[in-house]
């Protein structure tokens, strides 16, 4: 008999993060959204194989769609598939949260961003977050904020 322990239990389920995303924006307010995917995007998923780095969340009509995400097929995939690794993917959100992202994406300086792919389950989810855009000097003060961090921990590290 094989009990729940027994089974293999993966990492922490992150596919793919857009950290370039946290570099460029103020991430402000985030949601969770169901991914619309084909069966070879799955199994690419699986294996690791996606990029968010230029992405971002087009609304239109009253939908989501994630344009600029990059999964890579897999060399086994079939041949009678049509494989578009940059086609756009209808992104799943209730109207509530349709709503608040495009009611706030009309305000000047806010845009939407997919922040990191992840699995729910057996369920693929895409992270997206309402952002507003930084400044160069707003770069250069998180950067400089990130590096005293680290220099705080080094110097507790050593002094304990």
């Amino acid at each position: 008999m094989a009990t729940s322990s027994n089974k293999k239990k993966s990492g922490s389920g992150t596919i793919a993060l857009n950290k370039r995303a946290r570099h460029d924006y103020f991430l402000e307010e985030k949601f969770e959204a169901g991914i619309s995917l084909q069966g070879w995007e799955v199994k690419s998923l699986r294996a690791g194989k996606a990029q968010l780095t230029d992405s971002y969340v087009l609304l239109k009509d009253g939908e989501a769609w994630l344009l600029g995400a990059h999964i890579t097929p897999l060399q086994s995939a079939s041949t009678h598939f049509v494989t578009d690794p940059g086609r756009t993917r209808k992104l799943l959100l209730n109207h509530r949260e349709l709503d608040r992202l495009i009611k706030a994406v009309s305000q000047k300086g806010y845009t939407c961003v997919a922040t990191a792919l992840y699995w729910k389950r057996h369920l693929v989810k895409c992270e997206i977050a309402l952002a507003k855009g930084k400044a160069d000097y707003d770069k250069r003060e998180t950067q400089k904020e990130r590096d005293w961090q680290m220099q705080k921990q080094r110097l507790m590290r050593h002094s304990a």
